[in-house]
């Protein structure tokens, strides 16, 4: 029996950080182990918000070469970029005529915008453009496009995934016939919150990121300012509730953890020598992939072949559903 299809959208939004390695990352190219896995650039969905070329090239090399250095095989799997199939569109436009109105006025992220102007005084839809308002309509040709059967998603797209499983039901139910594969949320009650250098949950909109790669020198340099709390060296220290000791668990075995955890109970360590344990099992798994990314950030070329190869093999599976969209609908 073959396989069933997960297909994982990446958004370019910059070098990722530890939160999003082992968030996101880490569980999406697990896929492949289970799945007939497809992943791609969502380049035209940044673009309704990054209008600066270079920026948006720049970070779509990035993404590329992070997912890469992560473990992505190309090989192996179907990589690719949104921007690089013309049937995307082409579906996108097909599925607009079966979308309500009413339906995209009920997406949170154009609900959102709205609600903000309205309550800044502004006109309703001010900086509203209509790829934001009709973003769910090009995810659900996304989606739609390459069969998946499963679509791993966060909270905040679990709405943009119903909206494209009654899309697609509406037209198989019009033409009585599987136009498309119907989608189903994949979702993990396991997902990790990954700590940040504060305690609080690693995002950007806190400013408590680790990114993914820096220099080992800059990288120790910023896990030195995680914040600890006033405990001496001679004092006992709970590893249950310490920033440090939190992060150390992703990337230490489960020996090394009972080594610290005792040093910590036992008093006798202070912060620095725990924040230097942190240092150096982080560079160490980080390293081999920080080599990675860079050898591809500095030959972006490889990064092009990868993803115009991604594109070539995606393309046959695209244009078998744009035939059987055109040939219910009456446009062969």
């Amino acid at each position: 029996m073959s396989k069933q299809v997960s297909l994982t959208g990446i958004k370019p939004t910059g070098v990722p950080h530890i939160g999003n390695y082992f968030g996101a990352i880490q569980p999406a190219l697990k896929l492949a182990q289970r799945y007939e896995a497809r992943y791609f650039i969502a380049d035209y969905h940044a673009l309704n918000s990054m209008k600066n070329p270079q920026e948006l090239r720049r970070m779509i090399y990035e993404v590329a070469a992070t997912w890469l250095a992560c473990g992505l095989d190309p090989d192996k799997v179907l990589f690719y970029r949104q921007s690089a199939l013309p049937e995307t569109f082409e579906l996108s436009t097909a599925l607009m005529a079966f979308t309500p109105k009413g339906l995209m006025n009920r997406a949170h992220a154009y609900k959102a915008m709205v609600q903000a102007n309205t309550e800044s005084n502004r006109d309703p839809d001010d900086r509203v453009n209509m790829g934001l308002y009709t973003y769910p309509v090009l995810m659900a040709a996304d989606i739609l496009l390459f069969d998946a059967d499963v679509v791993p998603v966060g909270k905040d797209q679990v709405q943009h995934l119903e909206m494209t499983i009654d899309i697609a039901q509406s037209i198989n139910n019009h033409y009585n016939r599987d136009c498309f594969v119907i989608p189903a949320p994949l979702t993990s009650e396991e997902t990790k919150t990954i700590t940040g250098l504060d305690g609080r949950k690693m995002s950007k909109s806190y400013g408590n990121t680790i990114p993914m790669f820096l220099p080992p020198k800059q990288l120790r340099k910023l896990i030195m300012k995680i914040i600890t709390n006033s405990q001496t060296v001679e004092e006992k220290k709970d590893p249950d509730t310490c920033n440090v000791f939190t992060l150390y668990r992703l990337f230490a075995d489960e020996e090394k953890q009972e080594e610290l955890a005792a040093r910590y109970r036992n008093g006798g360590m202070g912060w620095g020598d725990a924040k230097q344990l942190l240092f150096e099992a982080m560079d160490e798994m980080l390293a081999p992939m920080r080599d990675v990314y860079q050898s591809y950030i500095e030959d972006t070329k490889k990064l092009d072949d990868i993803l115009a190869a991604g594109a070539e093999k995606a393309r046959p599976i695209a244009r078998e559903t744009v035939r059987r969209i055109r040939e219910a609908t009456g446009l062969y």
